[in-house]
């Protein structure tokens, strides 16, 4: 890494800034249980944890049978291992499954490839990542006759992303639209198994990856 690269990939908040009520929302919490439910679906012997937060996934993921590393530069979040989503000292194909959840935003856009580069090389098979999207949407539900399921909202038009101290740039703003997204992380080497808006936080969207892919696939961009 550069040391160009070096400044941009510093902690931007405090380490209490992940304990605040303006931070442990509802949504935050369903957020979690996503993220959680995703990981124990894949039944893996270990997880790559990237970006700690404030450890409530790590230690539910422990809790519950799981061998757990976590990867963060912010030392003062008591990481495993301290380093870089853009530089991780694992050996190739050590981790069952790498999760890194509301992470790369936090790095800038030209980093993103680098970033999924390293998560491809260190996963054994599947990845899990989760990204702030800002496209417009809205929430259908027909009782008894649909599902509840979150839909884009037509006519949508993009705006334009303004760095706030911690976000680089996000889902769907203007000039980072999802097919770009996924486009790049296609190219690092990945599948696109799924992707989903969770009707509970439609503003953090899921990916799920799986590693080395024989053939690109469509996935559902809903």
């Amino acid at each position: 890494m550069n040391p160009d690269d070096k400044q941009d990939l510093k902690p931007q908040v405090p380490r209490e800034h992940y304990f605040t009520e303006d931070y442990l929302t509802p949504e935050r919490f369903a957020s979690y249980g996503y993220q959680i439910q995703e990981v124990l679906r894949l039944a893996p012997r270990n997880v790559l944890e990237i970006g700690i937060g404030n450890g409530i996934v790590a230690y539910a993921l422990r809790e519950a049978g799981l061998s757990v590393t976590t990867l963060d530069f912010d030392e003062s979040l008591h990481p495993d291992i301290v380093a870089s989503v853009t530089d991780m000292p694992l050996a190739d194909g050590s981790c069952d499954v790498v999760a890194c959840f509301e992470v790369l935003e936090h790095i800038p856009w030209e980093l993103f490839p680098r970033a999924l580069a390293e998560i491809h090389r260190v996963c054994r098979a599947k990845a899990i990542i989760s990204l702030p999207d800002r496209g417009g949407y809205f929430l259908l539900n027909i009782p008894m006759l649909l599902p509840r399921r979150v839909c884009r909202r037509p006519f949508w038009t993009p705006i334009a992303h303004q760095f706030d101290g911690q976000h680089y740039w996000a889902v769907n703003k203007k000039g980072f639209p999802l097919a770009q997204v996924m486009d790049r992380i296609t190219a690092a080497g990945f599948q696109v198994e799924h992707t989903f808006r969770p009707w509970e936080n439609p503003v953090h969207r899921f990916f799920r990856l799986q590693k080395a892919a024989p053939e690109r696939e469509t996935a559902h961009r809903g």
